[in-house]
């Protein structure tokens, strides 16, 4: 056990965290600690570790089972909106905070504010290359994301002037992205669906927030952002019912992403100045709010009912 926390010393003794203030909340306290920790305090280090990974590795799968069944009962366009909410970036934002400290995290904000707006982008290619074919979609879709992101991380704006721009880009594509019918069909997808939809979302999230320290909190921000959950769904919606289906879980997504936008500069503004708990609530109340404007809003393609 012993050995378990000195190696974990090890990894956070790297460049990124040279002032102790910036390594995990729970490092800091061990700091404090004799070259000898206690195995009291040996084994509660560790039980925070587990407790992290489990529940990494619990809710961001469940909260995509859930946009997974709202695609199935509602249709793509609900289920691309549920799926702009941030529900792979919140939960990593709160593992960041966790592990590496509200200040970490706030910064964090500002990379996923600038994956709003590469969002945004990424909703618009994706949808003019859907006839194309998913793979040529995806493609180019990704590549614009990347475009993007790279441009705005560029810029170094502050998080007013990124959330601006992300609303105005968001906007944008809400304005050219067609409202087509789609063909609606009672579909029986594989039994290993879902599954592997979960086993793949849970590891991309694993993922960042292992590489978090040595990639700094802005590019973390826009990785946790990058749209898997949404490239996992319009994938299996356009094989399985076609390019319709994908474009409309992409116009549902840029709709839900106003308030992707409003949780993350809500985060920026109070992560350093409130609790987690109040920080976190805030920017879901006011998410929640947004969202439920925008679903009043939302123009919903009519399907076609299938053969």
């Amino acid at each position: 056990m012993t050995i378990r926390v000195s190696c974990t010393h090890a990894l956070y003794d790297d460049k990124w965290f040279v002032s102790q203030d910036r390594r995990p909340q729970y490092l800091q306290a061990a700091a404090g600690r004799p070259a000898r920790p206690s195995k009291v305090g040996t084994l509660k280090v560790v039980s925070v570790i587990m407790d992290l990974l489990v529940f990494k590795l619990v809710v961001t799968p469940l909260l995509l089972l859930a946009a997974s069944l709202a695609v199935r009962r509602w249709g793509e366009a609900i289920g691309g909106f549920v799926v702009g909410l941030p529900l792979t970036s919140g939960p990593i934002s709160v593992f960041l905070a966790l592990e590496h400290g509200p200040a970490f995290a706030a910064q964090a904000t500002a990379g996923s504010l600038v994956a709003t707006a590469a969002q945004a982008a990424f909703c618009f290619v994706y949808c003019r290359l859907a006839r194309v074919g998913w793979p040529v979609a995806l493609a180019g879709a990704c590549a614009t994301f990347s475009i993007v992101a790279g441009l705005l991380q560029l810029s170094a704006l502050p998080e007013t002037s990124l959330f601006l721009i992300a609303i105005l880009a968001v906007v944008l594509a809400l304005n050219f992205i067609p409202v087509n019918a789609a063909r609606a069909g009672r579909l029986d997808p594989p039994w290993w669906d879902l599954p592997s939809r979960m086993v793949l979302i849970a590891g991309l999230v694993v993922s960042v927030t292992l590489i978090a320290p040595y990639v700094g909190p802005k590019t973390s921000g826009v990785l946790a952002s990058f749209p898997f959950m949404a490239i996992i769904l319009a994938v299996f919606a356009h094989r399985m019912i076609g390019h319709a289906a994908a474009q409309q879980l992409m116009r549902g997504m840029a709709a839900g992403l106003a308030g992707f936008a409003a949780f993350f500069y809500v985060l920026s503004l109070t992560l350093t100045r409130l609790s987690l708990f109040d920080a976190y609530g805030c920017a879901i109340l006011c998410t929640l709010a947004i969202q439920a404007v925008s679903l009043y809003r939302m123009r919903l393609p009519v399907a076609v009912p299938g053969e």
